[in-house]
């Protein structure tokens, strides 16, 4: 088989980090400088949950490898679930490099009556793990080793992409798409994630967007691109097709159910009272999206559905991230209740279907994604924390927030594709996409 220069490149590429790697001289950060605490700040029982968190949120993208996996055609199996299952390589590598230092990093932004507002991280703050060590960071993660943050954080950049892929699926080359998934993740995710999550960060100190576990970082951001590139890539020559493995499809459900309680509650950064309500408003949420979805499919004239059952839980999971530790439990049930009408109509919404995002990511994610952040600054909990607890501009703030990040998202997607199609064709041929993907790309099929 030719090797083209791509591939050459990649391969010198990881070369170059691996040796890097080798000869890097880490500095060790230094308690009681600012920055970091004593190791004395250390909470052991946090430490475990954290770890347990981190394990969990890590299970969660071969989880969504056999829930897109088992939804696609049969012989487009294998490359749709190792476009979900590669992100772990890929973005793990790229995260301990420089993702971390743009997600987290010293605020690159801009000052206004004396206050910096961050748009992006340093990449020279934290360079493959510089000053990431054992001493917890005094604003960020006071009671866990700052290691131990930065891995956790680590493992919400590597889903996010993997999200992406539903949307192309059956029709992308799968060197495109790696670049791709690395110009998402740098451009788009490490702002986003800095935005909302950084102490200094835009839409957190000036817009004070309440996202607790993801629903904006994360989901939006993941929703936005599917729509981007299922309009820039194209439709499928042949868009019927029975999904290959519901049995798939259900057991991905499970392993993402099974990890989300590390995605949302571990965001509570300790074994606390809240994480133990995130743990509550999580699980109920995507009880009460499954049910909605397949009694609305009911009284539609649909079928009840495995496939329907899984994508209702899954939307009942994306409704309540934003908000798992600031409602409760009973509210929680109507987070999963009207997220999963909302998207179960955008689903089957004419004008959507035109467009084959085919795994409707931006119907399940994305729409997710936006309800839970409206959601969320009207039901949040806490003095003039949300529109019914006397804070009427968060619902202002969390719209106008809401349209930032949906065109920020949206039309830099769309850049994205456009740049690497020039670099790397997107689009395999229709010869390969006919015979499809597992045999074109990667020389493998499920037979």
């Amino acid at each position: 088989m030719k090797v083209g220069l791509k591939w050459k490149v990649a391969f010198a590429i990881i070369t170059l980090v691996a040796l890097a790697g080798l000869f890097w001289k880490p500095v060790v950060n230094i308690p009681n400088t600012g920055e970091f605490l004593s190791e004395e700040n250390i909470v052991n029982s946090d430490v475990s949950w954290i770890l347990a968190a981190t394990g969990l949120v890590l299970l969660m993208t071969p989880g969504l490898s056999f829930f897109y996996g088992g939804m696609v055609g049969k012989r487009n199996v294998i490359s749709t679930m190792l476009q979900s299952f590669i992100a772990l390589g890929v973005i793990s590598i790229l995260w301990i490099v420089v993702g971390f230092s743009l997600s987290f990093g010293e605020s690159i932004g801009f000052t206004i009556n004396g206050e910096h507002y961050g748009i992006i991280g340093n990449p020279l703050s934290y360079p493959f793990f510089n000053h990431v060590g054992a001493f917890p960071h005094k604003d960020m993660a006071s009671t866990i080793p700052f290691v131990l943050f930065a891995l956790f954080q680590m493992k919400f950049a590597v889903i996010t992409p993997a999200l992406v892929t539903g949307s192309f699926a059956e029709r992308v080359r799968f060197i495109s798409y790696l670049l791709f998934m690395i110009l998402f993740s740098l451009i788009i995710y490490t702002p986003l994630c800095h935005m909302v999550w950084h102490p200094e960060g835009l839409l957190n100190k000036y817009f004070g967007v309440k996202d607790f576990a993801g629903g904006t970082v994360v989901h939006m951001s993941a929703g936005f691109a599917a729509l981007a590139g299922a309009l820039v890539i194209g439709k499928r020559k042949n868009r019927e097709h029975k999904p290959a493995n519901i049995p798939f499809v259900m057991l991905g459900t499970g392993m993402l159910w099974f990890g989300w309680f590390g995605f949302n509650a571990g965001s509570a950064l300790g074994a606390n009272a809240t994480a133990a309500l995130a743990f509550g408003t999580t699980t109920i949420a995507s009880a009460s999206g499954m049910m909605t979805w397949i009694l609305f499919d009911r009284i539609n004239g649909r079928s009840v559905s495995a496939m329907g059952a899984c994508i209702g839980a899954v939307v009942g999971l994306v409704a309540i991230t934003p908000a798992c530790g600031f409602v409760t439990i009973p509210e929680s049930i109507f987070f999963g209740f009207i997220t999963a009408i909302v998207s179960n109509v955008m689903v089957h919404w004419k004008v959507l279907k035109r467009v084959d995002d085919t795994l409707d990511v931006f119907a399940c994610h994305g729409v997710g994604g936006i309800m839970g952040m409206i959601l969320t600054a009207i039901f949040a909990h806490g003095e003039n924390a949300s529109l019914l607890h006397g804070g009427m501009h968060v619902l202002a703030h969390h719209m106008i927030a809401l349209l930032l990040v949906s065109l920020f998202t949206f039309f830099g997607a769309i850049a994205l594709f456009y740049i690497t199609n020039k670099m790397i064709h997107l689009r395999v041929s229709d010869r390969a996409e006919l015979e499809g993907l597992d045999l074109s790309q990667h020389e493998e099929s499920l037979h």
